[in-house]
């Protein structure tokens, strides 16, 4: 008798990666293996969950609906385990998703923190500027900043960035300084990834210029280099502000700090690798936003 969990594993690993080869890699079995188990579950079930060619692998309808399905049981499972064994110790896997340059430069040190801690837990990182479906994708949490509008998830505020709106004295000298939000109009504004920059009372602005970009390094590097205004987390400026290099501008109309958030599905807040990760963010990451090391 096939056993209630046979092939599932199998089946969700080789969704996830979009291959059997990957897959047989990353679950440690061979291609022919992971084959027969999606094939005896696929016949248990009824309903074929791949659609196969020699070239490519793609799920059927049943499949996503059984991959979303079968990855949050497998982490349901981990997670039940998790808690009732080790004194609740983390364990298993833990899969985040983050966007890079707050996983490059603040998330990664609170997580090689939280590995050192538990030797026994597996951690996988994944940075992407979208945002993806944490239940669908197999994600345990997601660091977010800004509005949070999926029902289904748990949101801790874990911290805070300020944002500000600067630019280079070199073109504050040849162009101006805005005195007002609407003044930004007359000026080369620099786009990152956000659409409208927030100021007091609600205010937006939508930036419109010749310099479009959506990593923020690469906006800091454009207003340093004298061309134009940009809106930008502190973190990146901070150290430019101070040296002289860049010049706060509209400092009255700075909008409130946008929370940093902690994302997870609703049942995860009972894993110790989840809930534990999450203390730690708490503590850890408003030093490490404030330019301090994350054992300060």
């Amino acid at each position: 008798m096939i056993g209630a969990w046979d092939g599932i594993e199998e089946f969700v690993t080789v969704a996830r990666t979009g291959s059997f080869t990957a897959a047989a890699r990353s679950f440690g079995a061979s291609v022919t293996h992971m084959s027969r188990a999606v094939s005896r579950l696929e016949a248990k079930l009824g309903s074929q969950l791949f659609h196969r060619t020699t070239r490519s692998l793609g799920l059927t309808e049943a499949g996503r609906i059984f991959y979303e399905t079968g990855s949050r049981l497998i982490s349901e499972r981990e997670d039940a385990i998790a808690a009732v064994t080790a004194q609740g110790s983390p364990r298993g896997n833990l899969r985040i998703t983050c966007s890079y340059t707050l996983g490059e430069r603040f998330i990664g040190p609170v997580l090689r923190e939280y590995a050192r801690e538990h030797p026994r837990l597996a951690i996988a990182c994944d940075l992407d500027n979208d945002v993806v479906d944490l239940i669908r994708d197999g994600y345990d949490i997601a660091i977010r900043t800004g509005h949070l509008e999926d029902s289904r998830l748990v949101a801790t505020r874990v911290a805070s960035r300020a944002m500000v709106t600067v630019a280079a004295p070199a073109y504050l000298a040849a162009k101006g300084r805005p005195q007002r939000i609407a003044e930004l109009k007359e000026h080369d504004c620099l786009v990152g990834s956000a659409a409208l920059w927030h100021f007091q009372r609600g205010e937006t602005f939508r930036p419109e210029g010749r310099w479009r970009c959506n990593n923020g390094t690469m906006v800091l590097e454009a207003a340093l280099e004298g061309m134009g205004v940009c809106q930008l987390p502190a973190f990146y400026t901070a150290a430019a502000i101070a040296e002289g290099r860049l010049e706060e501008v509209l400092a009255g109309e700075c909008p409130d700090d946008e929370p940093i958030w902690a994302v997870y599905p609703r049942l995860k807040h009972l894993s110790p690798k989840v809930s534990l990760f999450v203390a730690l963010l708490r503590r850890r990451l408003p030093a490490l936003l404030a330019g301090q090391s994350a054992t300060e």
